[in-house]
């Protein structure tokens, strides 16, 4: 039997290989799929107790891009941005507008609000560690942060159109505390549709959150975790078999891994084909990828309702049992995905330890320029 440290790296390896896996042009074969050895290991264990000097805390160096180097005068001015509507195309939306600190940094409602009130097709997802992404949005079209800001902001989230972006770089020029700032962060290039993106990308990527109850467990802090907390850790990396692709320290088998991860849950295919969002698909055009969506970070999760891409779920008690269950059956879920036979007291100490995963930070909003 593997050790609980050798038993944790196997998973966590195991999940990275089957997020590759699921990239490939071929949807993987579902006869033979679930025969992976970790996957029945994982089906069989009990929960176990956690020795928290096999667990992952350190989320390592943040990728930097070298066309966009962190600097407090960018990083400022792009926190300024991020909070300001006058960014968008009717003056009513601002990045905040969708990433709310009551929300955990993600949306408030189901399906996110654009600007002229329209109804966007996906709920905001939260914005901790996003400058770990190597793929972002639920289906993983922008390889950064930077694309991310012009598509959202170009897009119906923020309203301002593709080709009028350097017109709106324009009148945020016209404001004289934002010349002046501009001129400090970016004093060759002056204020444009690029720098703008660059400098709310570099503001997004302070957001890191790396200091839960379960950070200073797994640090050695053995009172950071409650009884049941401990209880769910260990359900949650055996039984449960969460951490194969929720995996630590991100708790999430998206965040830094090359090209992402996605995953089919089921969740939203219970409709007319025609009416589904098929999600990663559109993007690859594989069938491997249809209707699978970006693995979602656990941190945070307790304040971050509701879930889902599509927000159907509003109660995270909800929402572990839907997971725990193995989804909704379709034809592309993933093979990792099957009923773990939790107890409700298991389900209760799981959700617990997820309330072990909550960032202590909260996004300042500045004085806006004038």
């Amino acid at each position: 039997m593997l050790s609980v440290r050798n038993r944790y790296f196997a998973f966590g390896l195991v999940g990275a290989l089957l997020a590759l896996a699921c990239r490939k042009k071929e949807p993987p074969k579902p006869e033979i799929a679930p025969a992976s050895t970790a996957a029945v290991l994982i089906a069989s264990a009990k929960p176990v107790e956690i020795d928290p000097r096999s667990l992952a805390h350190d989320l390592g160096a943040m990728p930097i891009p070298t066309n966009n180097p962190q600097t407090p005068e960018k990083i400022a001015l792009g926190q300024q941005l991020f909070f300001d509507k006058r960014l968008s195309g009717d003056g009513t939306r601002a990045c905040y507008s969708c990433h709310q600190n009551e929300d955990g940094s993600g949306g408030h409602d189901p399906l996110s609000m654009g600007a002229d009130g329209k109804l966007l097709p996906r709920h905001s997802p939260t914005l901790w560690n996003v400058g770990y992404l190597s793929k972002t949005y639920w289906d993983g079209r922008a390889d950064s942060l930077e694309a991310l800001m012009k598509s959202a902001w170009a897009g119906n989230n923020m309203g301002v159109g593709k080709d009028n972006l350097d017109k709106k770089a324009k009148e945020i020029a016209k404001i004289k505390g934002y010349k002046q700032a501009f001129a400090k962060a970016f004093p060759k290039d002056g204020v444009t549709a690029d720098t703008i993106a660059q400098a709310v990308s570099a503001y997004e990527r302070t957001l890191v959150c790396n200091n839960t109850a379960y950070d200073r467990f797994a640090k050695g802090e053995a009172a950071a975790l409650s009884s049941d907390q401990k209880t769910g850790l260990g359900i949650f990396m055996g039984k449960a078999a969460c951490v194969m692709c929720h995996t630590p320290p991100f708790f999430s088998s998206a965040y830094g891994t090359p090209g992402g991860s996605f995953f089919n849950t089921g969740m939203g295919t219970d409709v007319a084909e025609d009416k589904i969002d098929v999600g990663r698909f559109k993007v690859t055009q594989s069938e491997g990828d249809w209707a699978s969506f970006k693995v979602p970070s656990l941190r945070n999760v307790s304040k971050s309702a509701p879930y889902f891409h599509n927000g159907s779920i509003a109660k995270l008690e909800d929402a572990v049992a839907f997971m725990a269950k193995g989804g909704l059956a379709n034809k592309n879920k993933s093979p990792l995905l099957s009923d773990r036979k939790l107890t409700s007291e298991e389900l209760s100490s799981l959700v617990a330890f997820l309330k072990g995963l909550d960032c202590d930070g909260k996004l300042e909003e500045p004085k806006l320029p004038e």
